[in-house]
């Protein structure tokens, strides 16, 4: 009886979480369902009905004004796509090496280079410190270089591989590898890399992020259009988009035709519109990676 008890519990406590995840899964996706939608719809419908999950009438004219120079688009695209990619493959390389050589024991430097990652993660130097570097220093304006270099002295993802190393990585295996004469870099690469996927790409998640998101160092050292990233020819082109209907008005030249123009323009729809476009790739990398996400992310945060 108490065995028919208990599994009744589990059962009621299993359909529990069930669907405490399944509403808190619901809550997540009707946000991102509502701007896709709001991206479809007429403007004139959503200023006078608002927001909704079903258009009044459907609209693709917020897709067709920001794809009106693809040209711009698919360049800022393939700005982000290539340095998310080279930033997130040297991020990964970088941060794990970085993270090897301070989970190991015998290496007696190891606390004063943890200290100077723990250093960076608690301050700043500021912004004015930051661009002197990047521009006087390392002459990185209008490049690529400003985009990719400040991704990678991301000092969580280093600490949360170095535990990953430090828990899952036995001593004696690479002890082996070391009597067998294999040298450091061979036992990194060859032994300590395949162990330690799971973390190697939840790093690599957070890392496309950042890099996918980054508008801030497009602002700061880029001035050349053929180098903006996607963010932030998105964010410009709307705040643009702003300027004109608000300010446009008052420009006494302004004809009639032009400001019926301005007015048509779906500042909603394209608002929204700019949103589906700059996740779209990011979420569909998703998925490949989710497998290994939970497991690195568990086990390497917890604490060595």
């Amino acid at each position: 009886m108490k065995k028919k008890e208990l599994n009744a519990v589990s059962d009621s406590s299993n359909f529990l979480l069930s669907a405490i995840f399944t509403i808190g899964a619901i809550l997540c996706i009707l946000p991102i369902l509502l701007i896709v939608m709001i991206s479809v719809s007429d403007e004139r419908m959503i200023l006078e009905y608002g927001y909704r999950f079903i258009p009044k009438v459907f609209s693709i004219a917020a897709y067709q004004f920001l794809l009106k120079d693809f040209t711009l688009v698919g360049r800022a695209y393939s700005v982000t796509i290539l340095v998310t990619l080279i930033g997130t493959v040297a991020n990964v390389i970088i941060n794990s090496l970085y993270a090897y050589v301070i989970s190991r024991k015998d290496f007696p430097y190891r606390r004063f280079f943890s200290m100077i990652v723990l250093f960076t993660l608690l301050f700043s130097g500021g912004i004015a410190p930051f661009y002197y570097v990047y521009v006087n220093l390392l002459h990185a304006k209008n490049t690529l270089f400003a985009l990719i270099l400040p991704g990678l002295n991301l000092g969580f993802n280093v600490f949360i591989v170095r535990t990953f190393f430090t828990q899952n990585v036995p001593v004696e295996v690479i002890e082996s590898s070391r009597i067998d004469g294999a040298s450091e870099l061979r036992t990194f690469f060859q032994i300590v890399i395949p162990m330690s996927l799971p973390i190697l790409a939840t790093i690599a998640l957070f890392s496309s992020i950042y890099y996918w998101n980054d508008f801030f160092n497009s602002m700061l050292f880029i001035d050349k259009g053929n180098l903006f990233s996607l963010q932030f020819t998105m964010q410009r082109s709307l705040m643009n988009l702003e300027f004109l209907k608000t300010n446009l008005s008052r420009i006494g030249g302004a004809s009639a035709n032009v400001l019926d123009s301005i007015a048509e323009i779906p500042s909603e729809g394209v608002r929204m519109a700019m949103v589906v476009v700059g996740i779209g790739p990011i979420v569909l990398a998703y998925p490949f990676l989710q497998r290994y996400f939970v497991k690195g992310l568990t086990v390497g945060a917890v604490k060595g």
